[in-house]
């Protein structure tokens, strides 16, 4: 995540390649296993110390009418008020706080996440791969990263109970995605 150099970093800002990159999600169903989601249009900005992404300021905006759990009657009930409300709160949002180095490639990156108007901290353990250059010459940066939220905490609190004890869905939502940055 910190490459060297001679001379003084400049800003640099980095942005999204959608088409190498994925955000999802996972949450217990019925208490036996886990169902899993994605946002398909989301958007990340770096603003960076040269290549030193310890300094990051990373800005992210997910578009959640973009959900998609393969279940279209699931999807639109996720859309509603028992859920995320995408009327009336149509985007979540991440910005970074802090990055704290754990080794040579292990990060935990710190933050505010916004959804349905309620802003808590959050954090991200972030594995950095490496920077590159493309065959068409871009400079890219990659990333895989995971976390865990309680989604009661931002009023996502919709659950059913079962006759056999217990709860439709779990409030744990397990939080993991992979990012190739462009370098501008």
């Amino acid at each position: 995540m910190n490459t060297t150099t001679t001379t003084p970093a400049t800003k640099t800002t980095w942005t999204l390649d959608a088409m190498h990159s994925e955000l999802g999600f996972k949450i217990k169903h019925l208490m036996i296993t886990n169902v899993t989601g994605y946002f398909t249009q989301f958007n990340v900005t770096a603003d960076v110390d040269g290549h030193n992404f310890t300094t990051a300021k990373i800005d992210a905006e997910v578009e959640v009418a973009s959900i998609n759990t393969n279940n279209e009657q699931r999807d639109s009930h996720l859309l509603n008020s028992d859920f995320f409300e995408t009327e009336k709160f149509p985007k979540m949002r991440f910005k970074s706080t802090e990055i704290k180095k754990v080794d040579d490639d292990v990060f935990e990156l710190f933050g505010d996440l916004t959804i349905k108007g309620a802003t808590k901290p959050v954090k991200l353990v972030v594995e950095y791969s490496d920077i590159v250059k493309d065959p068409y010459g871009n400079t890219k940066a990659g990333f895989s990263f995971s976390g865990k939220i309680n989604r009661k905490d931002w009023g996502v609190s919709f659950n059913a109970a079962l006759e056999t004890g217990g709860v439709m869905l779990g409030e744990e939502v397990k939080i993991f995605g992979e990012l190739q940055l462009i370098k501008q």
